[in-house]
Parts: structure tokens; C-alpha cells; sequence
């Protein structure tokens, strides 16, 4: 019985929200008690991240106070997108003779809002008494009302009369806005009338007079009408507005308005106009509201619907021209034109089937031209690269990427296309289009399989599988949603300890995913193209190494290969791209690039500016030499907090970009030294005073010692000497 209970509730919950679905904005309430709130009006702002509020203007917001809806100072009783008007409850307004009161009420309404001359009446109640109503607008006021006598004869009054003999009402003029509601009564009045007048504007049919209240009238409330508009200007000129309230299948109706305009559903559509989704169809054909002889005999279309005839039968199917069995020669040429039709089917049919195979044989052969052979036979003889790799079809990744849609481009790179996609569990990925290649860089994109299907770690971007049946071959990734290391760093607008530390952390990171590609994987891999840009983040900044397409596996009886350079310009290994001997401190060269860019909030490579600035890893160096270190840092970066982290780093970057790649530390070294200066970060008063002098002796010492012409440096690398003031540093060992 209790899972029974549980399910009608949640079939009810779904039954409920799918209703309001189509009249509220996701993430807001629907009703407020019984009362239906449909946009354009709603209370506060949506449960969904984006927090957009519920309402579409200020004047259409409404507040929920224990149950009863409000709008200002008026409860609000019902709201009608269709006819445009809102039922609220007005207050009375009196005069009292007794004791010589008098209370007013009011409306106030905003622009687009203004009481429905149509629907309500101005009503006064009482003897030798008058009621009006007052409206100011655009400067102006307009008053209107009327007066009921008795003369006396009080008992003569009939219930359900409102004649002007104890009771009268009057028409409201249109536009009246800011509304003022007055009773009063007669001075010296033939009638010694002692009870209260009342007035005010009521619903038509809404009250139903009774002599009763002449003597006592009760009513504190009552409900009036609204009608209200959206936006400032009529149809033409709010048409080219990008706020249009309008949505499809709507038009706009500014028809008897003076302020605004009015959104309508199209013949045929039926719905909230306003609604993000529009207007939706009407089946006439289920409504009955057709022309058909039948419902049989209906065919729905979208906006409309079409009336038909049964095979063998003539006529329209409409009431006015029905149905009727054709003569035996009709039924002969419909014979004739089913056996063509037939014909052309199953010569379309075997058509299609030799496209199909055609297709088939197509995709074999790109499986095979993209290095699927290849591949297949890798994945068969590493240990669980098969199970954790899947192989996707073309159409699946088709339709994840609404065929490649280029609004879902989220990135180009040297290799290839990226876009982002959804699969049919509603998994988020990342689907890489490599460009058009040869016979010879299928190597590399087999490469980027071999090497990212034996990686399993938190900082490297995760490969899901891979499609080899299309002309260029696919990759699928993890989808990593914050963008890149490159966008965090120039896009900032505020920089401040927080984000330093941030910047800390992901450097760490990325460092502890470079360290184990070099020494904790089954084959050490060189990335070769380590960059910011190349650094993706999460939705918590956690950072991703990704783009392994440059990526090299290295024997493990071998420390350096032999390969034509590659990488990214600002980012690549003086001595990599002089020797063209690839080694796992080329990596090291190009993270201390990176360790730079975080530091200084710079590009690492940039044709404005003075020319001893291009190079941004040359200028830092320059700077640290000449002991202006904190010039070169990006502003507000550093403080008294993080003065010495920030001084311990920009030595480890030093460390990595030393043109000796003997002489660089290893990866596994520069993670030990980031994490030792993030305990310091968390722990600052750990020999605090120590760790500053000896970063100040050690800052000073990379300022002054530079290597002489007569060094190994300078001697193996001839042809440097231009920039050897600056880039060849030494450093001690150790923090």
C-alpha cells in the first residue's frame, strides 16, 4: 500500500507539472493556493541555475502571502492570459453620517494596467447619497459617478433593483487608471437617513443588491476587473524589439489599447502566447470542431486540419460534399497506378539496398584507412584498453552533435575540430574531428588512442572511445565544461589571493598529470605540447591535461628520441627545437612556461610591445636577473600573504626553463616542489621566517649568477649568445 501511495503522488507531481509546463517558466511556482499564476506574471525568480526571474516585467510580478496572491495592495482572485484581465479584490469606500467618516479606497494600477470598462460598474448604495470615481492620467483627471434618492419612501425599494431609489450604478469610462473610489451624502436632507453610503466598483452580476444593506452594508471587498497590456508601444513599433513578447504561433494586437499590446494565439493554435514554447496546435479533429462528415473522416494538419474520403470513394469528406464509391473505370486506373506504384517501390527498394551495402563497404574501408586494423591490434595486447575504449558509429555521434552542428564548436586545434555533444544516456562528451589526413598521420591519431587508452588519472582528460567508419577519424572525450587554463588566466577581471591560490592548485595538478605520464605510466609518455590551452578545467577548476595528439611513447630502454619538432611556439624547448632530440624535459621546458603565464597573467608569445618583451619566458628571466621580479608580475597578484609562495614559484619556473635539459629538474621533482609550497601556503607559520630568507637569498642568487662564455651552456648551445644574458640562470638545487 505504501509503494501504491508513492506512486500516485508522483504520478500526480508529473501529471501537475506537465500542465504547468506549458503556462510557467521552469523552476517557478505555478499556483499560490487555488489561484493559477501563468506567465508573463510570476513570483520571485526560477529554481533553476540561471535564476532568471519568474515574470516577464516588474508590473507582472506577484507575491504569494500565506496562500493568497497579491499584486500591490489588491488580492488577486484569478489571472486570464486569454482575455487579458485579472479578477482582484477592491476595497469599499464609505461616508458615515453618524459619526462623520469618510474613507476612500483606491486602485492603483501600473502602466498597461487599467480598470475593464466593459466588465465592471461604478455602484453607490444608500439614501439622499452620491458615489464617484476619479482617475488621473497623463496629467489629467476624469471623474464620473451618480446619486440615488429615496424621498422617504425606503420600504417601496425592491431587492435586486439598482434603479437609483436606494441603490444606483454607471458605466466606466475606458482608460481609467489610478483610480480613486468616493461616497458621500446629502447635508440637510429631507430623509433622516442615519446609515452609512457606499461605494465602489464591482464586477458586473458580481453583487446583486438587497435592501438589507442600506441599513448594514458588509461588504469590505469585492471583485473588480483588470485589463493590462505588455511593453510601451504598440504592435509596429514592438515588433522589432528584441524584449517582443510574442512567441510562435501568436500574433500581436494592440486593438483599443493606449499604452501597449496584446499577444494572441493564431486560428488553429491554442495556449499561452507568452510561454518560451508558443502556441501549440488544436486537433480539431478530437475537438469535433470540424467540417468533416465524420471524425474518421479528419485529418489533422498543423494549424489547420483536412477533410478525405475513404480508397474507392470520391468526394471531399465534408458535410457539404460527402463521400461516394467511384464507378468500376476509377477503380481500374487506381489498379494501374497502385501496380506502378509497386513497380517503383521495389526498384527503389533493391536501389536502396545496393546504396546500403555500398555504404557498408564504404566505412570498411575507412576503418581500415583510419588505422582501425592498426588499433584493434594495440588495444588486443594492452591489458584493459579494450574494455574501458569504446568503438562508436557514425550515426551515434551524428546525432549526439546534431550532425556536427557548428554552433557546438567549443574549440580548434592543430589536430582537429572539437565538438560538444550528448549522447543518448544523456552523457556529455566531447567529440574531436580530426582534419583531413594522409596514410601518414594516421599514426598520429592512432597515437592519441594507444596513449589516452592506458591513462588513468583524475588530471587527464578521460577517453570514452572513438569512431573510425568516416572519412576523418573521431575521438570521444570526457566533456570538460569550464573551458580552458589559457581562458581563466587572460579573462579574469579581479586578481587576489583567491585566485592565486586557485592558480597554485591547478599548476600542482597539472604538474602531478605531467609526473606520472613521464614516470608512473606502463610506457613513459612525452606530451610535447604542454600549454594553458591544452590545460582544461571542470565545473571546481580541477585541472585536465588534454590533446594528446603530439604525444610520443618512449621505450623504456631509450631517455630521447629522435623526431621532427613539434609544439607550440613560446611554449617549445630551445634545446628540443635546435637538436630535434625529444626528451621528457622538453615537457619540463614548457611547464615552466606555463608556471610564467600564471605568474604574470601574460601570452607567452606576443608582437605588441617593446621586442625584449615578445618572448615572455626571455623577459621573465631578464627580470628575475635584474632583480625586478615583482615588475614583471601580474597586478594584484601578490601580497604580504603570498609574497613568499609566489617568490618560491617563480624560482621553480626558473628551474624548468634553464636551457640545459640536464640541468632542469624532473617532472616528479617540480610536483614535490609545488606541493611542499602549497603546505607552506596552508601552514605559513612553519618556519615562516627561514623560508623567506633563504627565498630572498635564493631570488638574489638566480638575479646574479649568470653562466660565462666559457661554461658547457654556452659551449653546446653556439648561436644563443643574443639572449644568454637573460635566459642561461643558474640555480642551487633545492628550496
Amino acid at each position: 500500500m505504501e509503494k501504491l501511495r508513492v506512486l500516485i503522488v508522483a504520478l500526480v507531481v508529473v501529471v501537475v507539472e506537465g500542465v504547468a509546463g506549458d503556462e510557467t517558466l521552469p523552476g517557478c511556482n505555478y499556483t499560490c493556493g487555488n489561484v493559477e499564476i501563468p506567465y508573463p506574471y510570476g513570483t520571485g525568480y526560477s529554481r533553476t541555475p540561471d535564476s532568471r526571474p519568474c515574470y516577464m516585467e516588474d508590473k507582472f510580478r506577484v507575491d504569494c502571502n500565506d496562500s493568497i496572491l497579491y499584486t500591490g495592495t489588491l488580492q488577486i482572485l484569478n489571472i486570464s492570459v486569454p482575455t487579458h484581465q485579472l479578477l482582484a479584490n477592491s476595497f469599499t469606500a464609505l461616508a458615515c453620517p453618524t459619526n462623520g467618516s469618510s474613507i476612500s479606497a483606491s486602485v492603483g494600477t501600473a502602466l498597461g494596467f487599467s480598470i475593464s470598462s466593459v466588465e465592471n460598474k461604478l455602484v453607490t448604495i444608500g439614501c439622499d447619497s452620491y458615489g464617484y470615481i476619479q482617475s488621473v492620467y497623463n496629467g489629467e483627471t476624469y471623474t464620473t459617478g451618480c446619486l440615488t434618492r429615496c424621498n422617504g419612501h425606503t420600504r417601496e425599494i425592491a431587492d435586486g433593483t439598482c434603479s437609483g431609489i436606494g441603490c444606483c450604478q454607471v458605466d466606466v469610462p475606458p482608460a481609467m487608471k489610478n483610480v480613486s473610489i468616493h461616497a458621500d451624502y446629502f447635508l440637510n436632507s429631507t430623509t433622516d437617513w442615519g446609515n452609512c453610503t457606499a461605494s465602489f466598483v464591482v464586477k458586473d452580476g458580481s453583487y446583486n443588491f438587497s435592501t438589507k444593506d442600506l441599513s448594514n452594508f458588509e461588504y469590505e471587498k469585492l471583485p473588480l476587473v483588470l485589463d493590462w497590456t505588455v511593453g510601451e508601444n504598440n504592435c509596429k513599433a514592438s515588433k522589432s524589439d528584441h524584449n517582443y513578447a510574442c512567441k510562435k504561433n501568436s500574433y500581436c494586437d494592440d486593438t483599443d489599447t493606449d499604452y501597449g499590446y496584446r499577444c494572441i494565439c493564431n486560428d488553429g493554435y491554442q495556449g499561452n502566447p507568452y510561454h518560451p514554447n508558443g502556441c501549440s496546435d488544436v486537433d480539431e479533429c478530437k475537438t469535433g470542431n470540424h467540417t468533416c462528415i465524420s471524425d474518421k473522416n479528419c485529418y489533422n494538419t498543423d494549424g489547420s486540419y483536412k477533410c478525405f474520403c475513404p480508397k474507392g470513394h470520391s468526394g471531399n469528406g465534408t458535410k457539404e460534399e460527402p463521400c461516394r464509391p467511384k464507378n468500376i473505370i476509377t477503380n481500374i486506373i487506381i489498379g494501374v497506378g497502385a501496380g506502378v506504384i509497386l513497380l517503383f517501390v521495389g526498384t527503389a527498394t533493391v536501389y536502396l539496398t545496393y546504396q546500403k551495402r555500398k555504404l557498408i563497404k564504404l566505412r570498411e574501408k575507412y576503418f581500415t584507412q583510419n588505422g582501425g586494423t592498426i588499433l584493434l591490434h594495440q588495444l588486443s595486447t594492452r591489458e584493459n584498453s579494450s574494455r574501458s575504449t569504446q568503438i562508436f558509429t557514425e550515426e551515434q555521434l551524428k546525432k549526439a552533435t546534431n550532425n556536427f552542428d557548428e554552433s557546438l564548436i567549443v574549440g580548434k586545434g592543430g589536430y582537429g575540430t572539437v565538438f560538444k555533444g550528448c549522447l543518448t544516456d544523456n552523457t556529455m562528451v566531447a567529440v574531436k574531428k580530426s582534419k583531413i589526413i594522409d596514410a601518414s598521420q594516421n599514426e598520429q591519431f592512432i597515437n592519441e588512442v594507444i596513449v589516452l587508452s592506458q591513462i588513468n588519472h583524475r588530471n587527464v582528460v578521460k577517453l570514452l572511445g572513438c569512431c573510425l567508419e568516416t572519412e576523418v577519424p573521431l575521438l570521444v572525450y570526457e566533456f570538460v565544461n569550464n573551458g580552458t587554463l589559457s581562458d581563466f588566466i587572460h579573462s579574469e577581471r579581479k586578481v587576489n589571493n583567491a585566485t592565486w591560490k586557485n592558480r597554485l592548485r591547478i599548476a600542482t595538478e597539472a604538474a602531478g598529470a605531467l609526473s606520472y605520464l613521464h614516470s608512473a605510466a606502463s610506457i613513459p609518455i612525452i606530451h610535447r605540447d604542454v600549454k594553458t590551452a591544452n590545460i582544461l578545467l571542470d565545473e571546481t577548476y580541477t585541472a585536465k591535461v588534454s590533446d594528446f595528439g603530439a604525444s610520443r611513447l618512449v621505450p623504456l630502454d631509450q631517455n630521447e628520441l629522435a623526431t621532427m619538432v613539434q609544439g607550440t611556439i613560446g611554449y617549445l624547448d630551445p634545446e628540443y627545437m635546435q637538436t630535434s632530440q625529444l626528451t621528457e624535459k622538453s615537457d619540463v621546458y614548457s611547464f615552466g612556461v606555463v608556471l610564467v603565464e600564471l605568474l604574470t597573467g601574460k601570452k607567452p608569445f606576443s608582437f605588441d610591445g617593446p621586442e625584449a618583451e615578445r618572448n615572455l619566458a626571455m623577459h621573465f628571466l631578464c627580470c628575475l636577473k635584474q632583480d625586478h621580479l615583482f615588475d614583471v608580475l601580474q597586478v594584484g597578484i601578490w601580497n604580504e600573504e603570498n609574497k613568499q609562495e609566489i617568490m618560491e614559484v617563480s624560482i621553480l619556473a626558473a628551474k624548468c626553463l634553464r636551457l640545459n635539459g640536464e640541468e632542469r629538474p624532473t617532472m616528479k621533482e617540480v610536483v614535490m616542489e609545488l606541493e611542499g609550497i602549497r603546505v607552506l601556503e596552508k601552514h605559513p607559520w612553519i618556519n615562516s621566517d627561514q623560508n623567506l630568507e633563504e627565498s630572498q637569498y635564493l631570488l638574489h642568487e638566480a638575479s646574479s649568477r649568470i653562466y660565462e662564455h666559457g661554461d658547457s651552456s654556452s659551449q653546446q648551445y653556439t648561436g644563443y649568445d643574443s639572449i644568454r644574458d637573460c635566459v642561461l640562470i643558474t640555480l642551487d638545487n633545492g628550496r
